[in-house]
């Protein structure tokens, strides 16, 4: 099915991601073109035509598609773009995940910022896809934290469940999570806690962190949702997993965070816990490598030439 201005659906992402993306959008083109492209306008005849594909240079889960034809429409809206892999489709070295045709003047003056987005989010997605992959057989589910890029949150943490993640909270307001410096300050561990009961009118998810497994006994009989162990060693996780399954009545989720790797998480995953938060989704990926060929130069009545 085709979209307006030639965009064809591949899925639609939620609308408050699209309004930060069309927002960040505005953004990148202003800094990247400014008060012109003049590489592309004086190299290029202004009535060249062209068709173009962008192809995964490695094996990639997609994400980021939609986005990218956004860019290719804001900068032309007489571009079509087509999407022939939805997001969330895992891709192999030489795919084409977009064909782009009309005016080449247009179409490489958008190359660089809808690649920047599409390599970003694909590149999160496919880290994601990894965790997850390795915690396959268990039941802990991978979840990404807040050190995103700086405006950039809803986009980055969609694309973590594109890869098949989930997110954890999106920013200070929608969940309590105690961390260390809360507890220094509020006196310990139970303090804090029960601080938080006291005021949590709101019924907002309440998360502990704890970075021994004793201190799990500290919350026991608090109405908290969740426990983070941090920083803990495989056999910590284990006893901390043991000490709270043994509680009577609902207990806590079991979240266990701190230094995740590829190579390390499947043996988390086995210990028992519920959910493994891995910063490095999005604080450290490395963008997924796409590149923009022109494929057909056509005439200006958008014949071959």
């Amino acid at each position: 099915m085709t979209g307006a201005a030639g965009v064809v659906d591949g899925g639609r992402m939620p609308p408050e991601v699209e309004l930060d993306a069309r927002r960040l959008i505005a953004a990148a083109l202003e800094e990247d073109v400014g008060p012109g492209d003049w590489t592309t306008l004086w190299t290029v005849d202004a009535d060249a035509f062209a068709r173009a594909e962008v192809v995964a240079k490695e094996p990639l889960v997609v994400a980021g598609g939609e986005l990218a034809a956004i860019v290719f429409h804001e900068v032309d809206p007489e571009l079509s773009v087509e999407l022939p892999c939805p997001d969330g489709a895992s891709v192999s070295e030489g795919t084409v995940v977009l064909r782009i045709s009309g005016s080449t003047r247009s179409i490489l003056t958008a190359e660089r910022t809808a690649l920047n987005f599409l390599g970003r989010l694909s590149g999160i997605a496919t880290l994601t896809r990894a965790f997850v992959d390795r915690v396959t057989g268990t039941q802990a589910r991978i979840i990404d934290t807040r050190k995103t890029t700086p405006g950039w949150r809803r986009l980055e943490k969609w694309a973590v469940r594109i890869g098949g993640g989930a997110n954890h909270r999106m920013g200070l307001h929608d969940m309590v999570l105690i961390k260390d410096n809360h507890i220094a300050a509020a006196g310990g561990v139970r303090e804090a806690a029960s601080r938080v009961a006291s005021r949590n009118l709101d019924g907002l998810l309440v998360e502990v962190e704890v970075v021994r497994p004793d201190q799990v006994e500290e919350l026991r009989g608090l109405t908290i949702q969740r426990i983070l162990l941090d920083n803990m060693t495989d056999d910590a996780l284990r006893e901390a997993v043991e000490r709270v399954r043994s509680w009577p009545g609902p207990r806590p989720e079991l979240e266990a965070s701190g230094n995740m790797t590829l190579e390390r998480v499947g043996a988390v995953a086995r210990t028992g816990v519920d959910w493994i938060s891995v910063g490095a989704l999005t604080h450290s990926v490395r963008t997924a490598d796409v590149s923009l060929r022109l494929n057909t130069l056509l005439g200006s009545a958008g014949e071959e030439s």
